[in-house]
C-alpha cells in the first residue's frame, strides 16, 4: 500500500497573527512611511484611550505623542509575543494613567460617566413598547424597521460618516469599549484588562453602545426612506 505522505505544517507566519507585522518590520528598517501609516491607523483610538484618564483633549494629545516616541525608542524590545496594537494600547494606557495621577485626576475608568446613570439607562427607550392597558403590554409598539439591502447602504460614504458620528456621540466609556471591540477587533478579555473594567461591565457597555449606534442608523434609514 502506498504510504501517506507526512502532513506538512506551514511555518508560523507573523502576518497571520499580527496584521501590522509588515509595517512593524518596515519601521524597524527605518521606513518613515510605515511609521506614518501606523500613526494614521491608530491615532484616534489612542486618543480615546488616553482621554479616559486625563482631563483635557490637549493632555490626551500629549499622551499620544509620548506614546509614539516610546514606540520608536522601545521597538527593539518589542518581541512580537502579542500583537503590535496590544503592545501599543498598553503603552498609551499606562502613560495616560501616569499623566492622570500627575494631574490629580485619579478617577478610575470604571467610574467615568457613572454619575450620569449611564449604566442604569434602558437599552431601548420605553416608548418603543406597549404599556399597561394596551393590547399587548410589553410587546413592541414600534419595532425596529428592517433595513433594505443593508450591505449596499452601509457601504455608502454618507452612511459611514453617520456611523462615525454615532460612535463619536457615545459616552466615553461606551465609545472606548465599542472602538476596541468592533473597530480594532480586540477580544473581551483584552478590553476588560486594558480599561480596568470587569468582564460583566465590559459586556454591558458594549451592548449599550451597539444599541445606540444601531438606533442612530435606524433613524437615519427611516428619514432616508420618508417620501
Amino acid at each position: 500500500m502506498p504510504r501517506t505522505p507526512p502532513t506538512h505544517t506551514p511555518p508560523d507566519d507573523p502576518a497571520a497573527r499580527d496584521p501590522d507585522a509588515a509595517l512593524v518590520a518596515a519601521l524597524r528598517a527605518g521606513d518613515e512611511d510605515a511609521f506614518a501609516t501606523l500613526v494614521a491607523r491608530y491615532h484616534g483610538t489612542l486618543k480615546r484611550i488616553a482621554r479616559m484618564y486625563v482631563a483635557t483633549d490637549a493632555a490626551a494629545e500629549d499622551v499620544v505623542a509620548e506614546t509614539w516616541l516610546a514606540v520608536v525608542d522601545g521597538l527593539d524590545r518589542f518581541q512580537g509575543r502579542s500583537a503590535f496594537r496590544t503592545w501599543l494600547f498598553q503603552i498609551v494606557s499606562n502613560r495616560a494613567k501616569t499623566r492622570g495621577v500627575r494631574e490629580r485626576r485619579t478617577v478610575p475608568f470604571a467610574s467615568v460617566g457613572g454619575a450620569s446613570g449611564e449604566d442604569d439607562e434602558p437599552t431601548v427607550p420605553a416608548d418603543r413598547f406597549q404599556r399597561a392597558g394596551d393590547a399587548a403590554p410589553g410587546a413592541w409598539a414600534a419595532p425596529p424597521r428592517p433595513w433594505e439591502d443593508p450591505e449596499r447602504r452601509l457601504a455608502s460614504l454618507e452612511v459611514r460618516d453617520r456611523l462615525r458620528t454615532a460612535i463619536a456621540e457615545l459616552p466615553e466609556r461606551q465609545q472606548a469599549v465599542l472602538t476596541l471591540r468592533d473597530v480594532e477587533g480586540l477580544d473581551a478579555d483584552e478590553v476588560a484588562e486594558l480599561l480596568d473594567v470587569s468582564p460583566g461591565n465590559q459586556r454591558v457597555l458594549l451592548h449599550r453602545a451597539r444599541a445606540k449606534v444601531r438606533a442612530a442608523l435606524e433613524d437615519y434609514f427611516a428619514d432616508d426612506e420618508t417620501p
